[in-house]
């Protein structure tokens, strides 16, 4: 079987699941030119149509809500970034949403293995902004750091931390393509 004669719903999977996959599968049909995988990120869908929720983070106030139609149903503390590694300011949208993510430092590129509501990115992750190889994103924070967010904090590396209870239930009211608008 050619690549190029594939389903294109097939070979979206195989290059999702990656391209040692992709090989192995393709390399049981016919006999292919040696190509270089190249990273394939699937779209980010766009939000529902009719879809008039968006995410307001104040930075002052330190609490991001979210709002549908201009009424807020769920505002919470957040922590966020230090002043020498701010949130950044603007309008974004939700890019990825991302369940037990893994955390990979951004200076020594590390992995820390531990995922789930003890990771440092507790069991949800939507992210908003990307800079360079690094992404910004709305989080979950394990109990050892809970009182960042009890306090307001301004401590992380730009991310926004929000309690397990609370990403969990703003995680599940948003779509990839919601609107996420930050304010000093």
């Amino acid at each position: 079987m050619n690549a190029s004669r594939l389903p294109f719903w097939l070979a979206a999977t195989m290059l999702a699941a990656g391209p040692v996959l992709a090989q192995a599968v393709l390399a049981q049909s016919a006999p292919l030119q040696p190509a270089v995988p190249q990273p394939v990120q699937a779209p980010a869908a766009p939000a529902a149509q009719g879809n008039t929720r968006e995410i307001l983070l104040q930075l002052g106030k330190r609490t991001i809500s979210l709002r549908d139609n201009g009424k807020v149903i769920g505002s919470w503390p957040v922590a966020i970034g230090d002043p020498s590694t701010p949130t950044p300011v603007g309008r974004f949208t939700v890019q990825n949403k991302v369940v037990n993510p893994k955390y990979q430092s951004t200076k020594s590129g590390k992995i820390n293995a531990t995922v789930g509501p003890n990771g440092p990115l507790g069991d949800r992750w939507m992210g908003f902004q990307k800079s360079g190889p690094n992404q910004y994103g709305i989080h979950g924070t394990p109990s050892a750091w809970a009182w960042t967010v009890t306090s307001r904090a301004a401590v992380t590396n730009g991310c926004v931390r929000m309690l397990h209870e609370h990403v969990r239930k703003l995680f599940d009211l948003v779509d990839v393509g919601t609107p996420v608008i930050v304010q000093r």
